[in-house]
């Protein structure tokens, strides 16, 4: 029995090196292609108005409403300390610093995330990626750097996006409809919001857009190699829950990792 589990630890220990240094190579061999004349200019405004223009909507709706959440929620926290008048600044810096990197990578994640996923999964069972090769082109500067360049370009701008939206939510909640002066409202908005409050926030989405565009290209790259979860369509959907899940959770990590060295 001791032995048995020593086994498949090894194994499992195995695996996961093999995925790591799997997922290392894709990368840096992705990334590389980015200085690689003549650059895919069509192919990356097609991502970036996928990955970004596309995605607009979404980040407007949730930016708004979590605006609008974070001023209610704020509103009743900072009244029973008298300290109402704070809220501007309440909601501006958690927006900035916070909710809005994280909240935009995770429903960007949802929505273009899956679909790259996807996309390139059914890429590789039907054997396009296969005729890439037989071609003598790169697959991986086909698939992979595009989609990068594009979300490193995007990500950005939707955070700020969605961090201008919330901030006008929190504004429709704690001014419009619970009578917090409009103009101590913003004051507070303007004054505690420095500089490097928005570059943390845009280096958190730039991390971010790396993450999410790195995992979710290379679980549909390499979802012929099947596993538990199967080749095929089973693979594909596999591949696509996987790239959401893991995505979200290493969003979350990185963004301790960040927090914690930028604080």
């Amino acid at each position: 029995m001791p032995s048995e589990l020593i086994a498949n630890l090894g194994s499992f220990t195995l695996r996961l090196i093999e995925s790591f240094g799997r997922f290392c190579l894709f990368f840096v061999s992705g990334a590389a292609q980015i200085f690689v004349l003549p650059l895919q200019s069509d192919k990356i405004l097609e991502q970036v108005w996928f990955i970004g223009a596309k995605s607009i909507f979404v980040i407007v709706l949730t930016g708004l409403f979590t605006g609008m959440v974070l001023g209610l929620q704020g509103y009743y926290s900072l009244v029973n300390f008298g300290s109402e008048a704070a809220l501007g600044s309440a909601v501006s810096l958690t927006l900035i610093r916070e909710l809005g990197p994280v909240l935009s990578a995770i429903m960007i994640t949802a929505r273009a995330g899956s679909a790259m996923a996807a996309e390139i999964g059914v890429m590789r069972i039907s054997e396009q990626i296969d005729a890439l090769m037989t071609m003598q082109i790169n697959p991986k500067r086909f698939v992979f750097t595009p989609r990068l360049v594009a979300a490193v370009i995007s990500f950005p701008l939707l955070t700020a996006l969605f961090d201008v939206v919330g901030i006008f939510g929190g504004y429709l909640t704690g001014s419009v409809m619970l009578g917090i002066n409009k103009a101590v409202y913003m004051d507070k908005v303007i004054s505690s919001v420095v500089m490097e409050d928005i570059n943390g926030g845009f280096v958190k989405a730039f991390v971010f857009a790396v993450i999410v565009t790195s995992i979710c290209c290379f679980q549909g790259y390499y979802t012929h190699l099947g596993g538990k979860g199967g080749k095929g369509a089973k693979g594909v959907s596999m591949s696509t829950t996987n790239s959401v899940v893991q995505s979200c959770v290493y969003i979350l990590i990185f963004d301790y990792i960040i927090t914690y060295f930028s604080v």
